[in-house]
């Protein structure tokens, strides 16, 4: 882990909500898929957040901001990065990293755990393309779901990368899976022995995986998420 001196490139509006924010490093990062990061906010105020690009463009690292004015703790970061135009980070920070593996990977994201799975998947595709991956990504409407047209269109170009979106309140013309996101995947996966899940977003969503995974078939030592750290 080293500290970071970073340069607020851009900032994107993704969703109301929802920021997508481009860093430039003073030195190129090196990290594996599914690490985060943390922001110094003072001495002993570091907030992580997942690095959603790709280990292999370690000069520009992207980060998804989900700053509610009510979500004080990413409210603020956002506040900085538009405000200062510079971060300071700890990088690279976690243990929930892709794995280099011949089982197939499900990955599941609530909300803007959608940053960890991104890194996930850019790299299965890159260094990975034999590998079946799966990736559910799990929000309240549709238009949370901001990268939805990028990952379909992913989904036709690498065979071996299936997108399913989850929703919680459709559209009346939507086809896809509506509900909890890890109820979607059990829907579509009834054994999940000889696989490999990588999961983020609320804590309680990570506990409810672990325990419903592992009760038929997922092996304890093939699932990740940094909330097994806490949890």
């Amino acid at each position: 882990m080293r500290v970071i001196n970073c340069k607020v490139e851009s900032i994107e509006a993704q969703t109301a909500i929802v920021h997508k924010v481009v860093l430039l490093p003073e030195f190129p990062i090196e990290f594996i898929a599914g690490q985060y990061l943390q922001v110094v906010m003072g001495e002993k105020d570091k907030r992580p957040f997942s690095i959603a690009s790709a280990p292999s463009s370690p000069n520009k690292i992207e980060l998804h901001i989900g700053a509610d004015p009510a979500n004080k703790y990413a409210f603020e970061v956002l506040t900085k990065c538009k405000t200062e135009g510079n971060l300071v980070v700890e990088a690279p920070l976690g243990n929930a990293f892709l794995r280099s593996s011949h089982l197939p990977a499900i990955i599941v994201a609530g909300g803007t755990g959608y940053s960890y799975a991104k890194s996930i998947v850019l790299d299965c595709i890159e260094n990975q393309p034999e590998r079946e991956v799966k990736l559910y990504w799990g929000a309240k409407t549709i238009d949370d779901l901001y990268e939805y047209a990028e990952l379909e269109a992913m989904s036709f170009t690498h065979p071996n990368f299936s997108f399913f979106p989850v929703v919680e309140h459709p559209n009346d013309d939507w086809l896809g899976h509506i509900g909890w996101v890890h109820k979607a995947v059990m829907r579509d996966i009834a054994d999940f022995s000889g696989k490999q899940v990588y999961t983020a977003g609320r804590f309680e969503m990570s506990a409810t995986i672990r325990d419903e995974f592992c009760a038929i078939g997922l092996s304890t030592t093939e699932l990740f998420g940094d909330a097994y750290a806490f949890i």
